[in-house]
């Protein structure tokens, strides 16, 4: 079986040096590039909730100006059609279920696709075509489109080839590295969830109130050469260019075992690795009711649907909340709403090491939900009161409802994904995170949708949604969590 290297990395210098030294480079250069890769994939689904500010806003409002024409006693007028009736709020949560729903389906889906197509042809492609839905959208503004329909297609289209993402980078995550300080690791890099919504947040912020069309072109951009990019340089399997397997992975040594009974030194490294890659093409893909059989799958799935749910209305409605509650102009309110994302990087590290020195990954979880609900409440309460409390409040908000959720998509998916039932199987990777993180999209789509009806009622309603997901979400962990502490008092 020959090696076969893409493009781009043919011209890298990685390529020098021992197998081990070179692996490590490896290692870097993905944990690097995927980290990238996810990024711009939440950067280009973050404008939505900036540009949502003007959409729909209070056209009497001192900031909001226009000299050429007097609008007399209507309110409506710098509203963009057809987002300016009273059910402006429903009309902007259907985009944001449109989305969803097309993202949570096409989730399941992507899985089983990613397990039989090359991931560096599959991630590359639903970047490109992403990068391209991002700009269509924006496109809207220039083009002077107020059809509804030409908005929720755009988003339906954009849930399907967005939702390529997640599966391919988690599984690259998997192939590359063992289960040694796993949640630690992927704490650090899941953070590219968090910064991608920072820099989502702050290009668009800059054009929001100019010319918003803007606010989706840069980040379709950005996401689309970066796909350009994964076709020449990504790396999905170490296998794939004779680099040492990491120490989850027990395919190559059930492949030398069956080839000959010679140790590794008679064959040596490029053997081993010629190996590895011909056990990683026999592998067969799992259905999914075989994942769903893996243990922990089902109750990290629903706890996630509750988690996401509660990560997702932030994701798309804190701009908006911030700018109606404390009365910010939509630039500066999308500001303060990176820093949401910004607690939330340091949550997700926190959980990753604390569920690294404990081993106990649903408790880890469950001690970061009880926290979170009081917190949401408090930052209801008092959030909107002066910039330092949207600030401090915010952080902590972030802390907290993003850790459990970082952790799950992230640690617990890879841990799942290489769970010692499977045998060494790395196909079966892209499928449990698709069931994990699919359930959890259903939930993200679910909640901003809830969010646009409620709000109309009054925010705190809306709170009250989010608190009540919470304990959802932490109860459906319970039974995990006594398996856990019963197995710490019994080693």
């Amino acid at each position: 079986m020959t090696l076969a290297f893409p493009i781009g990395i043919r011209l890298l210098p990685t390529l020098n040096g021992s197998n081990t030294v070179r692996t490590f480079r490896y290692k870097i250069f993905i944990l690097i590039f995927t980290f990238l890769c996810y990024t711009s994939y939440h950067l280009s689904r973050k404008p939505i909730s900036v540009v949502k500010s003007v959409l729909n806003r209070n056209c009497s409002d001192p900031d909001v100006v226009d000299d050429h024409h007097n609008h007399g006693n209507n309110t409506k007028w710098c509203d963009w059609k057809p987002f300016d009736e009273n059910n402006a709020g429903s009309l902007l949560g259907s985009l944001d279920l449109a989305y969803l729903f097309a993202y949570a389906v096409g989730m399941f889906f992507s899985g089983h696709i990613a397990e039989r197509m090359n991931l560096r042809y599959f991630l590359s492609l639903g970047m490109i075509s992403s990068g391209l839905m991002t700009v269509l959208f924006g496109m809207g503004y220039f083009w002077n489109i107020h059809s509804l329909f030409f908005f929720i297609g755009v988003q339906i289209i954009g849930g399907l080839v967005q939702s390529s993402g997640w599966p391919s980078v988690v599984t690259c995550m998997g192939n590359w590295y063992g289960k040694g300080k796993r949640g630690f690791i992927m704490g650090i890099w899941n953070s590219h969830t968090s910064v991608g919504n920072i820099l989502g947040s702050l290009i668009a912020g800059i054009f929001v109130n100019t010319a918003w069309g803007w606010s989706f072109i840069v980040p379709g951009i950005i996401i689309g050469s970066l796909g350009i990019l994964v076709f020449l340089f990504m790396v999905p399997n170490p296998a794939e260019i004779g680099c040492d397997l990491p120490d989850q992975s027990s395919a190559a040594k059930y492949a030398a075992n069956e080839v000959s009974e010679k140790s590794d030194l008679e064959y040596g490294a490029a053997n081993t690795s010629q190996t590895s890659l011909i056990s990683m093409t026999k592998e067969k893909p799992i259905s999914l009711l075989k994942a769903l059989r893996i243990p922990g799958v089902i109750e990290f799935s629903l706890c996630l649907f509750f988690a996401k749910l509660v990560s997702y209305t932030f994701l798309f409605w804190l701009p908006k909340y911030i700018h109606v509650k404390a009365n910010y102009d939509p630039e500066k309110a999308a500001d303060i709403s990176t820093l949401f994302d910004v607690g939330g990087i340091f949550g997700g590290i926190t959980a990753g090491l604390l569920s690294d020195f404990t081993g106990m990954r649903a408790s880890t979880c469950v001690l970061m939900l009880v926290l979170s609900a009081p917190v949401l409440y408090i930052y209801n309460l008092y959030g909107s009161l002066s910039l330092a409390h949207s600030i401090g409040l915010s952080m902590v908000c972030g802390f907290f409802v993003n850790g459990p959720y970082a952790l799950i998509t992230t640690a617990v998916s890879a841990d799942l994904g290489t769970h010692e039932i499977l045998k060494g199987n790395s196909k079966a990777l892209s499928t449990v995170t698709a069931i994990i993180d699919g359930t959890g999209s259903i939930g993200a789509a679910v909640g901003p949708l809830f969010a646009g009806v409620i709000e109309s009622s009054g925010w705190n309603n809306v709170f009250y949604m989010l608190i009540g997901s919470d304990i959802m979400a932490l109860l459906l962990l319970l039974r995990l969590v006594y398996k856990e502490i019963s197995a710490y008092f019994r080693s």
